[in-house]
């Protein structure tokens, strides 16, 4: 055992030597004297590409996060490591630093300060970059292919984060909501194009921490004697009775136009409308706004018996019938 305990300190006492002996190497001035003006700046010099890094350097670090560490002049000291699960990163000379939950900017000057106290590197000058931000990652939600968490790698925007999940579903609405992380009641609400690639002004920059909701449009079924009975998305409340049976193809010679129902769901249950569309179709009466969720059920003349049912015919109909968009 004591063999062993010796050998693990000679090991330390080898890699601090030969640490030290590059630093000196590298320059006097690293360890003693002034630091020369670089001719170009540290985070150009040991960036890695652009693409790897976050839009915004400054973002909290925590668990999981994979950063890299650079030492400007002294690439011995350079590390590249995830953050352990206590929140720590092993660097050389140093040893482990608690970096969990500080900002990028507070850990770099935590760690020049213990490389100018422990007497390792006079004037030290320390950058570190985010390869990926596990804790800060990006939740994508709603009606995309594959919602979850993305990394929150490179520059994100909002389009590339769709592509990412797989893009929208066929149920997928127009409205996106975009949660900031940190301040939650500030909302940015979005209503993008069915053709996102003509949609260059909703595709924002998306941050570290941010969840983004992709709404589900609403749904509008009409169903019974008529021509393609069917299901719509609507994006708002924007679909007449008139609008949705022209969309189904209108109605059969059978319909019985007069009595036509509404069947809505309501916290009390399945609520009948009843709707006289033959006065409607003539302008006798006003045509009815429908609103998400609404079946518009318009039963043959040899089903006026089921016309005065709860609705229950109507709703298994829905099962079967081709869900359509609407754009207006």
């Amino acid at each position: 055992m004591a063999r062993r305990n010796c050998g693990f300190v000679l090991r330390r006492v080898y890699t601090f030597v030969v640490i030290f002996c590059s630093i000196r190497l590298v320059g006097q001035t690293e360890v003693k004297g002034e630091v020369p003006q670089p001719t170009e700046s540290p985070a150009q010099t040991f960036a890695p590409r652009a693409s790897r890094l976050l839009p915004n350097s400054n973002v909290k670090l925590g668990v999981g996060d994979l950063v890299e560490v650079a030492v400007f002049g002294v690439p011995d000291l350079s590390a590249k490591t995830r953050i352990s699960g206590s929140g720590d990163i092993y660097l050389p000379l140093i040893d482990y630093v608690h970096v969990a939950d500080l900002t990028t900017d507070e850990a770099q000057a935590m760690i020049q300060k213990r490389l100018e106290d422990g007497g390792f590197v006079r004037n030290p000058h320390v950058s570190i970059f985010v390869d990926e931000s596990i804790s800060q990652s990006i939740t994508l939600l709603g009606e995309v292919s594959h919602p979850g968490p993305y990394p929150a790698t490179g520059e994100r925007r909002l389009f590339d984060l769709i592509s990412a999940a797989g893009g929208l579903t066929e149920k997928a609405g127009r409205a996106v909501t975009i949660e900031r992380r940190g301040t939650p009641e500030e909302k940015i609400q979005l209503q993008i194009s069915s053709n996102l690639a003509e949609d260059d002004k909703s595709n924002v920059d998306i941050f570290p921490g941010d969840t983004v909701f992709v709404s589900r449009a609403g749904i509008i079924y009409v169903v019974g004697d008529v021509n393609r009975p069917s299901g719509f998305l609507i994006e708002d409340n924007n679909l007449s009775v008139l609008k949705a049976l022209a969309l189904a193809g209108g109605s059969t010679r059978t319909s019985a136009l007069s009595k036509t129902k509404i069947l809505r769901q309501t916290p009390n249950g399945v609520q009948a409308i009843p709707i006289n569309l033959k006065k409607v179709l003539y302008a006798k009466a006003p045509d009815v706004a429908l609103v998400k969720g609404d079946i518009l059920f318009v039963p043959g003349s040899a089903a006026k018996a089921a016309a005065y049912r709860t609705g229950e015919a109507a709703l298994s109909l829905t099962t079967s019938v081709a869900i359509l968009a609407v754009h207006p």
